[in-house]
């Protein structure tokens, strides 16, 4: 797994890399502040961000929600020495996946990017399943709005509008809601009084 590397502290940056490249992952940097990992992540497009959270210029959280906002959301494991009772509630909120505690050791390490990399899969599957549902719904609603078209504009039942639709579909090898939006964009050549119905 490519993996950037923004810690601040050059000696612990540097051991990062090390223990990454002894994990199996490839590192990407290190850099030393948040605006610089945000520019290098649009250039290489790592599989994940492993963030300090305290940074000049732009900490942790920000460069992660800064990409995200971006469209380049990847797991993030946020490192961090400080104990804030609000880290916790603030890195939800920008996506992070996994939190750890300075010193980090490989075991500790390892299980972070395992656990960013698996909660990421399943937000995104997720996100994808939902994007479905809800295609799903709008395709619905094209259909019943085509059928109700072809029932007041041609006199059919709502199977023989239906089946109409599937068989234009099939012919023409479209979908469903391909033929009926074509058939909404014609409402007009349906009749007069289709129109606003």
């Amino acid at each position: 797994m490519r993996v950037l590397i923004a810690e601040d502290d050059p000696v612990i940056a540097l051991g990062f890399a090390r223990r990454l490249e002894k994990l199996g992952h490839e590192p990407i940097g290190p850099v030393h502040d948040g605006a610089t990992a945000v520019e290098l992540a649009r250039e290489t497009r790592p599989d994940l961000y492993m963030f300090d959270i305290s940074m000049p210029v732009m900490d942790g959280l920000t460069a992660a929600t800064t990409l995200s906002e971006e469209g380049l959301r990847r797991p993030v494991v946020i490192v961090t020495g400080v104990q804030d009772p609000g880290l916790i509630e603030r890195s939800v909120s920008a996506g992070v996946s996994a939190l750890l505690m300075k010193p980090v050791d490989d075991r500790e390490l390892s299980a972070a990017i395992l656990l960013a990399a698996a909660r990421h899969a399943e937000l995104r599957q997720l996100e994808d399943e939902v994007g479905r549902a809800t295609q799903a719904l709008e395709d619905r609603k094209v259909l019943e709005r085509a059928k109700g078209l072809l029932m007041q504009g041609l006199g059919l039942s709502e199977q023989d509008a239906f089946q109409r639709i599937r068989r234009s579909a099939r012919d023409r090898n479209l979908t469903l809601a391909q033929v009926a939006a074509r058939i909404i964009e014609q409402e007009s050549l349906l009749g007069p009084d289709t129109k606003g119905s």
